[in-house]
């Protein structure tokens, strides 16, 4: 790096614009090719990994020995044919999306676990069952459970490409350059030569807490590659409403990313000509609650729940089936956007809740987090794990009742309106609960559960019997108010399967590459409408490790 006052100049032959999962992948990646690479990020260390850090780190697997170990038969066809039913293409854009679904899809039932077994990490030995869909089978959910919880969470993804850059550093083949924000490509002769941008004054913030923008000077870097790796637009409210498909979006939403997850860079690689696809298409919860102990900015945390709790719209109706929790993400949330209301409600008790409730992140997990076995487990032990009892406590979305009618009103009153008929509540919670002693019953959802049941995992740690949710042994009653959590964009920049960024044209840029939530994860949205889970981090992986490899393969040390 050459310094002249304000203005900083940095030479590499791959610079990689952001510093998350895909950018330490593709990295690390053109490091071992022998190439010089520069890293670039907006933040400060404190946050390198970016939200990989934060995540729980399942990753979607076909065909595993955990599976296999589980009685899970589980084959490449039948998660294709999963992926399509989820995915249903259906525009001219999605053509380089369905080559990057297919290989992903060949990635998962192949090579992906001995590679990352090759590289130390390992997985939680009981796979878990997200998105079960709940339609025909050729519609949306995973047949069989795919949820591989990698032991540690995402720092145990992050752990072999913060190792394998960090050897790059002391080797000074690795430049890390962080506070420092790339604004826009340098292009000459059509050949996209570098990035230009801003160098922001030093910042004290944590990882994930919201940093400052002062600009306290500028640089430009030149490399003979360059490649997005600069993440999604949840952090961007302004920007997920902009693009939020159909009906109007939700006046209020919470965050699961930090506020740096602004999705800026992607629109300067569009306004250099990259093309920029499906950014209707997003991935955001409907579980969300209010961290009470936040760490940036509208900080809210999914619960990731069994399906026994009821879910019930904002004045006490239940939802359509299979709108059940775990089962369709995006439907539920389209639902929840006809109902004129922001928030909807579970409710349950306690002893579902001491089994069934956990939530999705590294920072509310600590036994999987810090591999600790003992801490592990206490799940096993009657009642709340802490995380969850420390929301159950302290949360401002949880409300706890020995009657129905006693939960209404605290419901009416956390929100300020008389919304929830008590005896509606009580009578909709004893007509399930009469389902249950019948022994037999029509409740959909009660056979969802006792189908569950059949599984290892859900038996084991996942779902409690069936029983009458107002039985007194069981309680207190609890309901829980959900809002809108943002998360990811499934649209993004266009690229072939060797990662490179298309025009408008669907031709190449030369030296200009896109990996993770910036190429929608390959392809400009290779889930197309909706996402089987595991998807997220393991597509950062898949196409970091393609953009690595092109990016290195276009370049010359």
């Amino acid at each position: 790096m050459e310094s002249n006052g304000v203005e900083s100049t940095f030479h590499a032959d791959v610079v990689v614009v952001g510093a998350g999962l895909s950018g330490l992948v593709c990295a690390a990646e053109a490091y071992n090719a022998g190439r010089r690479v520069l890293v670039l990020d907006q933040e400060p260390e404190a946050s390198l990994g970016g939200q990989a850090h934060w995540a729980l780190g399942g990753l979607f697997l076909v065909d595993s020995p955990e599976q296999r170990r589980l009685g899970v038969k589980d084959t490449a066809e039948l998660a294709l044919s999963d992926w399509l039913g989820s995915a249903a293409f259906d525009r001219p854009e999605d053509h380089w999306a369905r080559q990057w679904a297919q290989a992903y899809v060949n990635f998962a039932a192949g090579e992906k676990r001995a590679w990352l077994h090759s590289l130390g990490v390992r997985f939680f030995p009981l796979v878990q069952w997200a998105e079960r869909g709940g339609y025909d089978a050729q519609g949306h959910g995973n047949s069989v459970p795919r949820f591989h919880v990698v032991w540690g969470t995402g720092p145990g993804i992050l752990e072999p490409f913060l190792a394998k850059v960090a050897e790059g550093v002391a080797a000074g083949r690795v430049q890390l350059a962080f506070r420092h924000r790339a604004v826009a490509l340098t292009v000459d002769a059509g050949r996209v030569t570098g990035v230009r941008g801003d160098v922001l004054a030093p910042s004290p913030a944590g990882r994930g807490g919201a940093s400052s923008r002062e600009v306290a000077g500028s640089f430009t870097a030149t490399a003979g590659a360059v490649v997005a790796t600069s993440g999604g637009i949840g952090g961007n409210h302004a920007m997920v409403r902009r693009q939020w498909p159909g009906t109007a979006s939700p006046r209020h939403m919470l965050s699961g990313v930090p506020a740096s997850v602004d999705g800026r860079f992607q629109q300067a690689v569009a306004a250099a000509g990259g093309r920029l696809v499906n950014t209707d298409r997003m991935w955001h919860y409907p579980e969300g609650i209010h961290d009470p102990d936040p760490v940036w900015p509208n900080h809210g945390v999914r619960i990731l729940s069994g399906p026994s709790p009821l879910w019930l719209d904002a004045t006490g109706r239940r939802l359509p089936v299979p709108l059940f929790p775990g089962f369709d993400t995006l439907g539920t949330l389209r639902h929840l956007g006809t109902t004129g209301w922001d928030h909807s409600w579970f409710v349950l008790n306690k002893t579902i809740l001491g089994k069934e409730f956990a939530l999705s992140g590294s920072a509310d997990n600590p036994d999987l987090t810090g591999r600790d076995v003992k801490l592990l487990a206490k799940r096993a032990l009657p009642g709340a794990a802490g995380p969850v009892q420390r929301f159950l406590d302290a949360g401002i979305d949880f409300l706890q009742a020995t009657t129905a009618q006693e939960l209404a009103a605290g419901m009416n009153g956390l929100i300020g309106e008389d919304l929830v008929d008590p005896q509606g509540l009580y009578e909709t919670l004893a007509a399930r609960d009469r389902q249950v002693t019948s022994g037999l019953g029509k409740d959909s959802q009660l056979n969802a559960i006792r189908e569950a049941r059949r599984f290892a995992t859900d038996r084991l740690m996942r779902v409690v019997p069936p029983h009458p949710l107002l039985a007194p042994e069981h309680g207190p009653l609890i309901a829980v108010r959900l809002s809108t959590l943002t998360r990811k964009s499934l649209g993004g920049l266009q690229t072939d399967l060797a990662s490179q960024v298309l025009d408008d044209n669907g031709r190449p840029i030369a030296g200009l590459f896109a990996a993770g939530e910036a190429a929608g994860f390959g392809g400009g949205g290779l889930h197309g409408y909706r996402a089987l889970e595991g998807t997220f981090l393991g597509g950062c992986l898949f196409s970091g490790r393609s953009a690595g490899r092109g990016a290195a393969a276009a370049t010359s040390s």
